[in-house]
């Protein structure tokens, strides 16, 4: 149908609404997914800075920015749509051993092997469940 100004029908009303629900729901996953990555970033990021300036040695700045880092973890949790404190946590600790395997690969070069990938699957499930169940 042309946008000539005309009238939907019922049934185009319906589907447009429906369109437009699918689209908030995924941009409201996206946008959750884009927060816990950012938060495990900070958060893993930030002590890991630490780690190499108490454990291994380096300088100062290094831990200073890490506490930054997981100050800033902190507020990025906040900004989930969410309103449980505790759902939120539980579910950020699942993919917090995700990034963390994915970062052991990455920078610390340690392969993870099938049962971390396993143990890795095991939580993204649990993930999932805790938010996105139907719940009445």
């Amino acid at each position: 149908m042309l946008w000539s100004g005309l009238s939907r029908s019922k049934s185009e009303k319906k589907l447009f609404a429906n369109r437009t629900q699918r689209l908030k729901g995924a941009l409201k996953l996206i946008y959750t997914i884009f927060l816990f990555v950012i938060a495990g970033i900070a958060e893993i990021g930030g002590g890991y800075l630490i780690w190499l300036w108490l454990r291994e040695g380096k300088p100062l700045y290094l831990g200073i920015f890490g506490g930054i880092a997981l100050a800033l973890y902190g507020v990025i949790a906040t900004f989930q749509s969410f309103s449980s404190f505790g759902r939120i946590y539980a579910a950020y600790g699942g993919v917090f051993i995700i990034l963390s395997v994915l970062w052991g690969w990455g920078v610390d070069k340690k392969t993870p092997d099938f049962y971390d990938w396993i143990g890795a699957g095991i939580c993204l499930v649990g993930v999932s469940v805790m938010l996105w169940a139907p719940r009445g």
